[in-house]
């Protein structure tokens, strides 16, 4: 099975409601979908979504790096050489780690495909089914608070709460939240980096104070702020999650090392694919660090590829895998499937994706 040609294709899927963090708002789930193609006519697929704010990445430049310096090294390698062709990938450029991500699980896809195995066994097969969180998005309080009562009724025992205001609207935000729900609700909080290292400790403390009972709180500084980063930790009992401040393995090293987290966000399109996240997965495990499988606001072709990673590995123990259940629908056929916050997967091999619909030639 030898990589003969990949082509590119647009995917754009609107969302239920607007999608708010601290750092952006959108209305669909845009996409730039990678099919690898072999002579043996499979095909594998993989996906990869804009997130400027985030990455760095367009689809403009997704597209750009696929095609111009991925695809020129890929072609004509054989998918068992899984090795060497996550090499050639990993050195086709500097970033671009979207792009890199799309490619990586197409050629998972196939990997699959070539042992007639779904993905997750291949990777560990650990365990038969993911619970996932769902996003409240930044708003007013009392949409959030309706929101989060939509998100119980519906099933959802975990819910992400974006915040990223400041005090005291954040704190407000949380409390009302918290009253709302039932006592069970797992409450995350997820500030996208919208505090200061102060602020953050200022407003945590006030939710530990007033028992609100939150799980962690994710990124609560600016990615490049590791030591204010290491100050919250220090100075909360919560557990704090890194994001955006763990893109590669380095940045992984660095914050378990320094003790700047307790815990890590993995998310594909930032450490550019399943191969990397193995590597972060397997060093978190090392030294007793649990991770988090995170995504961006991705369709159903990307969710999947972050369900079989989750699935296989017993060191991810938080799900959030939720933008299939933000969108108004599901464009892929086969890949991981939803009932409310369960997450369970097919034993067709690969990813188990059959075709997806709604796509348009880049």
């Amino acid at each position: 099975m030898k990589i003969k040609d990949i082509e590119l294709y647009r995917l754009s899927v609107p969302l239920k409601r607007p999608f708010k963090t601290a750092l952006r708002t959108v209305d669909a789930a845009e996409a730039l979908i990678v099919k690898v193609l072999t002579d043996t006519e499979h095909s594998g697929y993989g996906e990869a979504p804009p997130t400027a704010v985030i990455t760095g990445d367009t689809l403009e430049s997704v597209a750009g790096a696929v095609e111009r310096f991925i695809k020129p090294k890929l072609v004509g390698m054989d998918v068992s050489n899984l090795e060497g062709i996550m090499e050639r990938i990993e050195t086709s450029m500097v970033h671009n780690t979207s792009a890199k991500a799309a490619v990586d699980m197409a050629v998972y896809d196939l990997y699959g495909k070539l042992y007639h195995a779904p993905l997750y066994r291949l990777l560990g097969g650990y365990r038969q089914f993911l619970e996932t969180d769902v996003t409240i998005s930044l708003n007013e309080v009392g949409v959030m608070v309706e929101d989060s009562v939509r998100a119980v009724e519906d099933g959802y025992g975990i819910l992400k709460v974006k915040v990223g205001g400041g005090f005291p609207a954040d704190l407000e935000r949380v409390r009302q939240i918290r009253k709302a729900v039932p006592p069970e609700v797992r409450l995350r909080v997820d500030a996208n980096q919208g505090w200061t290292a102060k602020e953050s400790v200022r407003i945590i403390r006030a939710m530990e104070e007033e028992g609100l009972d939150i799980e962690l709180v994710e990124q609560p500084v600016r990615a490049g702020d590791v030591e204010g980063l290491k100050f919250v930790t220090d100075h909360v009992a919560t557990e704090i999650l890194a994001d955006e401040a763990v893109f590669s393995v380095q940045n992984a090293v660095d914050i378990i090392q320094l003790r700047a987290a307790d815990l890590i966000n993995i998310k594909l399109m930032k450490t550019g694919g399943i191969y990397n996240a193995l590597k972060i997965c397997g060093l978190a495990e090392t030294y007793h660090v649990s991770c988090m499988i995170g995504c961006m606001l991705e369709t159903n072709v990307a969710i999947t590829a972050a369900a079989h990673f989750a699935m296989a590995k017993r060191n991810v123990t938080l799900v959030d895998l939720d933008g299939p259940a933000l969108s108004r629908y599901n464009p892929v056929q086969g890949g991981a499937l939803f009932d409310g916050s369960r997450i369970t997967l097919t034993e067709a091999p690969g990813l188990g994706i059959s075709a997806i619909e709604g796509l348009t030639a880049f």
